[in-house]
């Protein structure tokens, strides 16, 4: 196993509430509000070339996640693009992960914590590719998740807020411990709705079918590949997918930042190929995304 190596203890810069701090000292308090109530929201990005793919689109996420949360993230869209920007040329890097993060602090500590000052990091490291190249030819195991998705009404699932990954986490885990890959998460109401990080895509006799995400994040990554369809003239389905639609599938895929397209092998007894389509989607991101943005 390889060895781990801690994010507290690593070499390199933090842009934290408006400026570059070392890692290491990039620290808040036991009793921020954030650490005790989930009172944060943040993003998953990826820089390529030196430059974060859909910086702005993020951005606008995060200050909106924040809102829906009833907090207002202290920096503007723009900020928060020049931070991250900032915080790859102080580590260095080109191709790497961006964490932006932002949280309630400690100066309240009960459920009530509106006078909290709110804090603002960004982080950014190297990060691969999700799954090796011999995964990525022959399609990741899924296997199903014993949590659902909650119901609009009883979690704010539009945001991007960490709370909501308690029940990824924890499925995840119990995947892994079984010797699968990720698992695929059904919603309240017994329809597909997500895996533990990422978006979902079946394809059905040439055309793509993926969830109405009403009740879980409608990702980034997810509409541009719907974009990228679209512009090959495939047929894109948003629709309600029951679990006994995955045995109408040729090939099935997952869409996300860290994922970017991955063909998925299996969803418990229900196989896949890595087909033309995947194939196509998967070539035609790695390019977008490798692409150097024109100023506007």
């Amino acid at each position: 196993m390889a060895e781990i190596i801690p994010f507290d203890d690593r070499a390199g810069w933090i842009w934290f509430n408006g400026k570059l701090v070392e890692w290491r000292d990039a620290k808040i308090h036991v009793l921020s509000h954030g650490l005790h109530y989930a009172s944060v929201v943040f993003e998953g990005e990826r820089g390529y070339s030196g430059h974060v793919f859909k910086s702005t689109e993020h951005s606008e996420r995060l200050r909106n996640s924040a809102r829906i949360l009833g907090f207002e993230i202290p920096y503007s869209a723009a900020e928060l693009d020049r931070a991250k920007a900032e915080t790859m040329a102080a580590n260095k890097l080109t191709d790497c992960y961006v964490r932006p993060i932002a949280w309630r602090g400690s100066e309240m500590m009960g459920v009530s914590a509106q006078q909290t000052k709110i804090n603002v990091a960004i982080a950014t490291w190297e990060w691969p590719a999700y799954f090796s190249p011999e995964l990525r030819e022959k399609g990741i195991r899924l296997t199903w998740a014993k949590w659902s998705r909650p119901a609009p009404n009883t979690a704010p699932t539009n945001s991007k807020a960490a709370g909501l990954y308690m029940i990824c986490t924890m499925s995840k885990h119990a995947a892994e411990a079984e010797g699968y890959h990720d698992a695929l998460m059904l919603d309240w109401r017994g329809h597909v709705a997500e895996a533990t990080g990422a978006n979902v895509f079946l394809v059905i006799d040439g055309e793509i079918h993926t969830p109405t995400p009403d009740c879980f994040l409608d990702g980034i990554t997810r509409r541009t590949v719907i974009g990228l369809a679209r512009e090959r003239q495939y047929k894109v389905i948003e629709r309600a997918i029951m679990p006994g639609d995955l045995g109408k599938a040729q090939e099935m895929f997952l869409t996300g930042t860290a994922a970017e397209v991955t063909a998925i092998g299996s969803v418990g007894e229900y196989k896949f190929t890595v087909g033309p389509v995947t194939r196509a989607l998967r070539d035609d991101y790695s390019a977008l995304v490798r692409k150097v943005p024109v100023p506007a």
